[in-house]
């Protein structure tokens, strides 16, 4: 399980879709249809939405739960359990992350931590410009960056960077190679 950016979902099998922000899961808005077309870029890859992270999202990601339900769509939704939710926050906050909520992506992680042999992270920067010094956006959808007091980005790359140097996980940063060049 990988947490990734869009540009890599096609070949991993775990992509996230924020349900307040996302303009695919927006479509919903006007057509379940024309949002289950849409989602079929992913082939039978896992969704993770968060219904259950915090309340304006919980709509959002039912209805996106089931336009791909009626559509017989080979995706499969997953929502985490909001004790799993909690019992995440509290831990990182113990080694010193503090945030109003903890980002979809360091969730993610932590999942796959607790289920994987493997992990490796992708799209982790807490930084406005990447290593080549040219500017990046924080989502793959927008390039608006977040509150300050929303997430805590740099406590949380500086945590996985921790786990990467102990080999607890791996860290991609910087650009993807090409897809023929992956292993």
């Amino acid at each position: 399980m990988q947490v990734l950016h869009e540009s890599t979902a096609l070949s991993k099998s775990e992509t996230t879709i924020n349900a307040l922000c996302n303009p695919v899961s927006l479509n919903l808005l006007w057509s379940r249809k024309a949002f289950a077309d849409k989602m079929k870029v992913y082939g039978s890859s896992f969704i993770y939405m968060p219904a259950f992270s915090m309340k304006p999202g919980t709509d959002p990601s039912l209805r996106a739960y089931y336009a791909l339900a009626d559509s017989s769509s080979n995706l499969t939704m997953l929502f985490a359990n909001p004790e799993f939710l909690r019992s995440v926050g509290k831990f990182w906050k113990a080694r010193g992350i503090h945030a109003k909520r903890l980002s979809t992506g360091l969730f993610l992680v932590s999942l796959a931590l607790g289920l994987c042999d493997e992990v490796t992270a992708y799209g982790f920067w807490p930084f406005s410009v990447g290593l080549d010094k040219q500017p990046i956006s924080h989502h793959y959808y927008d390039n608006i960056l977040p509150y300050k007091w929303f997430h805590a980005m740099p406590e949380e790359f500086i945590q996985l960077w921790h786990l990467h140097k102990s080999g607890t996980l791996r860290m991609r940063v910087g650009h993807c190679p090409p897809q023929n060049e992956r292993s």
